[in-house]
């Protein structure tokens, strides 16, 4: 379980095929590390798989890269990363399982005032989770939806403190990021499937 407040960049130095799918080698200044422990890349819950100093090593397997852009991630690119949440931390973003429902594309970035404004063009299906002025989390970092442009559009509002903290500041138009809605509104919404398909019966 994650909250979406990102606590550290990473920088992926070296990526390899292994056994155990695509290897991403990050270099990042956690300390503590434990084999085995979780943390979410970029939103994506990756376990670790070894660690030295500065380092840790993570893999994706054919599902994961199915579903998120580590597929096209190399060496240089700079990640967004979370240590799992413990038990008595505070919880200042929203409850992020770092289970990634799908990949949008950005369409528009603007900057209005003292705020950049993201337009998302969502993947089938993720629009119907969308609340206004509810959680989202945008390449693991837990944002408002600031507006709902279209029907598959989103759109986030990035405050100064998250562009100088996240790599969403090096967003532009077409590129892709890892989108996962709020898990309470995902539970609400197959609740609403079961007992319409009960009704039914």
């Amino acid at each position: 379980m994650f909250t979406g407040l990102i606590d550290g960049i990473g920088i992926v130095s070296s990526v390899r095929e292994s056994a155990a799918g695509r290897e991403f080698i990050i270099d990042s200044g956690y300390e503590g590390l434990v084999d085995g422990e979780s943390i979410a890349v970029n939103g994506a819950c990756l376990t670790v798989r070894e660690h030295g100093d500065g380092w840790f090593a993570v893999a994706a397997v054919a599902t994961t890269l199915d579903r998120t852009t580590t597929g096209e991630w190399a060496a240089g690119r700079r990640v967004n990363l979370e240590r799992a949440l413990r038990v008595g931390d505070r919880l200042g973003g929203h409850f992020v399982q770092g289970h990634v429902d799908g990949v949008a594309r950005v369409v528009d970035v603007r900057q209005r005032d003292d705020a950049r404004l993201i337009d998302l063009a969502l993947p089938s299906g993720l629009a119907d989770l969308m609340v206004l002025h509810g959680s989202v989390t945008v390449d693991g970092v837990s944002l408002t939806v600031n507006a709902l442009p279209g029907p598959e559009t989103l759109q986030v509002s990035l405050i100064e403190y998250t562009l100088r903290h996240t790599t969403l500041s090096e967003l532009d138009a077409g590129h892709r990021v890892h989108i996962e809605a709020d898990m309470l509104g995902k539970y609400v919404q197959r609740l609403l499937k079961e007992s319409s398909w009960f009704s039914e019966r």
